[in-house]
């Protein structure tokens, strides 16, 4: 399809010259539900399947698991939301860090199923920016 590049390029202009805060929290949520899918661990299920919009990004207990065991796995995911606990233990410069280096602020990776995520600078701001948009 044309439009990818295209939207690549209007995105890559817009980070070369700034985004305004609403167009930043606009990309963030991009990245986030659009790019790395945060909302299929980190976002409970309804009974149907469907992810709860309530709770969105709020933490959940995962549906899957590995075939043997594995380190370290969580069997849930963090609350993301600027009102979680890991939200005010990291705060946004702990977040950013973790999305640029995959190490959070103690400089240890996520645990399993975590990955590790080294973005760009911009990339991590706008994501911080969508997740403090979220109570």
């Amino acid at each position: 399809m044309r439009l990818l590049p295209l939207f690549a390029l209007v995105s890559a202009c817009f980070l070369a010259h700034g985004l305004r805060a609403e167009d930043k929290v606009a990309y963030g949520k991009y990245l986030v539900e659009e790019v790395g899918k945060c909302q299929d661990c980190h976002t409970p299920r309804l009974e149907n399947g469907q992810l709860d919009k309530d709770k969105w990004l709020k933490g959940a207990v995962l549906d899957f698991q590995p075939i043997k065991p594995v380190e370290g796995w969580h069997k849930t995911s963090p609350d993301l939301t600027s009102s979680s606990r890991l939200f005010q233990r990291w705060g946004a410069a702990g977040i950013a860090k973790f999305l640029t280096t995959g190490l959070n602020p103690r400089g240890h990776a996520a645990d399993p199923p975590m990955p590790a995520y080294k973005l760009k600078a911009a990339d991590a701001e706008a994501i911080v920016e969508y997740l403090k948009s979220l109570k």
